[in-house]
């Protein structure tokens, strides 16, 4: 792998693909990405496969969404080892989508987030997505794996709810308790066995590709006679071609129905794929092109949805697997998906036999790990606005709405850092120095300096202190030489200094402004007369000594 890569205005959109090709692709890079990318096709095998049923669409579903989203992820992506497909994190909204406007919306809902994702990534967004706060990020992903682990109740106990459960997670849980009686020993003991065989080969041979043993184990079971409803049971066989591409339908009131869940869509799918960009990055030292990577994924989702599949993302899990594996680049990513293209054209029927309780069982791992356990326990001690950020959006995303979470927690985190910046910022005398000592000044003269960001959040209590500072003086010296940013709001507070001082007769200096906070404050300060501006405070105080 080469070192970090420096990103400028001109590569901002082009893929990483073509940079690795420019700087010489040989036959052992070739070699090492084949073998990562048919370590990661072993993992995104059935993975694939249960997310897809857990989402309420059929196990071909997630193949076609691996196959054609994963390969155009890597090919047009931003980032170099990005891993794309069907994510646990879209099941709550995909499930959500299936139940209100059927597949043929859901599909439709993928068309159009694809060029809401293009548009974000041409409009240059991409940076500003990943200002969405830390406790945000682990309370959304918290809560979508809690959810996870209730969609799987069913599965991973046999138990028959007489019908579609319902999407809210209470009603869910009522649901499942009252098909308690239903329960299935054989079902249950497979889905635990599922569940220890891929922990236990995570601790004692990590190298081995636990998920597909453990479900491979389960479906050799279930051929032999064990008693367990599978894949071919409740779904039918498996195609062994992919379908012929086909535009999603374009009726009106579809379009009206499809589009919330498109917007849904973009939003978690930019910072699901980002997120696992950045992950990438922490773990090769490259650094991934952000704005590439939003249209390169809005690509892949309607390349996904014209073949029938569903919302493509890059996979923190898959991605990480790639660069373990010892990807040299997108090449991977994409050999992953014709290894995947291979399974379906060759051996899709041997897909039937897998057992619904192991692919439960899968996916009680996969949500659990989603859970960043300790991030979520720190959050919780270190500081009361960070933990209610954390819980807003836990509670939100569990109980409400996952959109709802992450709008509603990104708004508390932003008004916890505009409290936290308006406690930095104040206002303090001067202690006299030789400079300007004040029995060699006029009298009246009082130099005050401002420390931190003057914006609106800090303005209306700095004011409260520079309208008593302004009660005395003949002259007051205020200095922004420690001041990065004024907006209006603040410049306008001055304004009204400024207005006070001249019915006093007094005189504002303001010191130390840099250029651009000086073009603020004049903004505002423009029909004061009384207004004079001074590169530092002793430059001020000449004036007046």
């Amino acid at each position: 792998m080469t070192g970090p890569e420096r990103s400028t205005l001109g590569d901002d959109f082009l893929p990483q693909t073509v940079s690795v090709f420019r700087q010489g692709y040989k036959l052992g890079d070739l070699r090492a990405d084949a073998i990562a990318g048919l370590t990661v096709a072993i993992v995104a095998l059935p993975l694939s496969m249960a997310i897809a049923i857990a989402s309420g669409v059929g196990p071909e579903r997630g193949l076609y969404t691996a196959i054609i989203g994963g390969f155009l992820v890597s090919l047009l992506g931003g980032s170099r080892f990005q891993v794309g497909g069907p994510a646990g994190a879209f099941i709550v909204l995909v499930s959500a989508a299936v139940m209100q406007i059927g597949l043929s919306g859901l599909i439709l809902a993928t068309f159009l987030s694809g060029f809401m994702l293009i548009a974000v990534g041409a409009l240059r967004l991409g940076n500003y997505i990943k200002f969405i706060p830390f406790p945000v990020t682990v309370g959304f992903t918290a809560g979508i794996a809690v959810i996870i682990m209730a969609s799987q109740l069913r599965d991973f106990m046999g138990l028959q709810t007489g019908g579609a459960e319902p999407a809210e997670i209470l009603p869910k849980l009522v649901a499942i308790w009252d098909a308690r009686a239903t329960f299935d020993l054989v079902t249950a003991a497979l889905a635990v066995a599922t569940v220890a065989l891929i922990l236990g080969l995570r601790k004692y041979r990590p190298g081995w590709p636990g998920m597909l043993i453990a479900v491979a184990l389960g479906a050799t079971l279930a051929a032999l006679g064990l008693p367990v409803e599978t894949i071919s049971e409740r779904f039918g066989e498996l195609p062994r071609v992919l379908p012929a591409p086909a535009l999603p339908a374009l009726e009106l009131d579809l379009l009206r129905a499809a589009l919330p869940f498109a917007v849904a869509f973009a939003l978690l799918g930019a910072i699901e794929s980002l997120l696992s960009a950045v992950v990438a990055d922490g773990m090769t030292g490259q650094r991934h092109r952000s704005n590439a990577e939003l249209v390169g994924q809005g690509v892949a989702n309607i390349g996904s949805s014209i073949f029938g599949g569903f919302c493509v993302t890059g996979t923190i899990a898959r991605t990480a697997t790639n660069v373990r594996s010892g990807s040299h680049g997108p090449v991977s990513g994409m050999l992953h998906a014709v290894f995947l293209l291979v399974f379906l054209l060759i051996a899709a029927p041997l897909a039937g036999y897998i057992p619904l309780a192991a692919l439960a069982g899968l996916l009680m791992v996969v949500a659990w790990n989603m859970i960043e356990k300790e991030e979520f326990l720190s959050l919780l001690r270190v500081s009361r606005a960070d933990a209610a950020v954390l819980l807003v959006t836990f509670l939100l995303v569990v109980f409400r709405d996952l959109t709802e979470g992450i709008i509603a927690g990104t708004a508390l985190g932003g008004a916890v850092f505009i409290r936290r910046m308006s406690e930095a910022a104040r206002i303090e005398p001067v202690l006299p120095e030789p400079a300007y000592d004040p029995a060699s000044q006029k009298s009246g003269v009082v130099v005050y300096r401002l420390r931190g960001a003057y914006f609106f959040g800090a303005a209306a209590t700095l004011a409260k202190t520079l309208d008593r500072v302004a009660e005395q003086p003949h002259v007051l010296v205020v200095d922004f030489s420690n001041v990065p940013f004024v907006d209006t709001s603040g410049a306008h507070s001055f304004a009204t200094l400024a207005a006070k001082l001249a019915r006093q007769n007094c005189t504002l200096v303001i010191s130390g402004a840099q250029p651009e906070i000086r073009k603020v404050l004049r903004s505002q300060l423009r029909h004061y007369k009384n207004i004079r501006y001074r590169p530092t405070i002793d430059a001020a105080l000449e004036d007046f000594g």
